[in-house]
């Protein structure tokens, strides 16, 4: 099924493909600061887009957030989907194209992401998102490190005027290359192809687990470099790319072996596939969207308790 899938999803792309055109990046970085941003923010070409979640005090965006950015919260936009049961999937390309499109981005735009940044999980949030548009073929996209902490920090500028963008045709080219299947990660070993599993430790040998995710364990062969090691909680940083190529080779992976990030849902995978993919510069580094939920709820897929 997922295969079925995953194949209509690459021929709605081809559909979309056709018109899709590259936008002038402002910039090659995969991570901007907020001078970067601040000096900007003019440009009719960025869409600043404010992804924080609500939180019990209400919308953080209606609290302050950076003048001219529009606001799409990770967990309330529909950044993710369920699909085939799987919680956290990419939606369909021609829902989520609409869904960026109403926020004003078209193919021409610069979009800066920004995050809450106050932790390692809540960046997932803006990596997760940042691969879904390099998964949608839209390059043109960065994320502001730290994220709003970053902003506040460096005493930027908030407003609390809301921006109501005008919908745009946002025309996807899909690059199945950033996706992989369970078909693929079940191929991955004898393929040469090392698995990332981007969980916590704990979970990672068995002693804890997601309670979306069916059985303990991690998937054979897999190599766990946890996805705080990426962020740095305590400076509101993504870290550099020099102390990621040592993760990587502590792990025992060459840095630039073929690769398949996974974790429970899709979220925290994002983390390590933005640092070995766009920090480090392993570009052979695709993210497995299904990851561990969709994997265990299969009996007959292989979970193992790692020595």
């Amino acid at each position: 099924m997922r295969s079925l899938i995953l194949s209509a999803v690459a021929a709605a792309a081809f559909v979309f493909a056709g018109s899709a055109a590259q936008a002038e990046r402002l910039t090659e970085k995969p991570l901007v600061d907020s001078n970067w941003v601040e000096a900007n923010l003019d440009n009719p070409s960025l869409v600043v887009v404010d992804i924080r979640s609500m939180t019990k005090e209400g919308s953080p965006y209606d609290a302050g957030h950076i003048p001219g950015s529009v606001y799409a919260p990770y967990g309330k936009f529909g950044w993710r989907a369920k699909v085939d049961n799987v919680v956290g999937m990419l939606p369909p390309v021609d829902v989520i194209s609409g869904r960026i499109g109403a926020l004003g981005i078209d193919n021409d735009k610069q979009v800066v992401v920004v995050p809450a940044g106050q932790n390692s999980s809540d960046f997932g949030a803006a990596t997760r998102v940042y691969w879904t548009f390099k998964v949608l073929g839209h390059d043109a996209v960065t994320i502001l490190d730290g994220g709003q902490r970053a902003w506040l920090a460096a005493g930027k500028a908030v407003s609390k005027d809301a921006v109501a963008p005008t919908k745009v045709a946002f025309n996807a080219n899909f690059r199945p290359e950033l996706l992989a299947s369970a078909d693929d990660v079940a191929k991955a070993q004898a393929n040469g192809v090392a698995l990332i599993d981007a969980r916590p430790e704990s979970q990672f040998k068995g002693d804890a687990k997601s309670g979306v995710v069916a059985r303990n364990g991690a998937i054979p062969g897999a190599k766990n470099i946890s996805q705080s090691k990426f962020y740095s909680d305590q400076d509101g940083a993504f870290v550099a790319s020099d102390t990621i190529a040592q993760l990587v080779g502590d792990a025992g992976v060459s840095s630039d072996a073929k690769e398949i990030t996974y974790c429970n849902t899709g979220h925290w995978a994002s983390v390590a596939w933005f640092g070995l993919s766009e920090v480090m510069g392993n570009k052979n580094t695709a993210m497995y969207d299904g990851s561990l939920t969709e994997w265990a709820a299969d009996p007959s897929r292989e979970m193992v308790i790692p020595e």
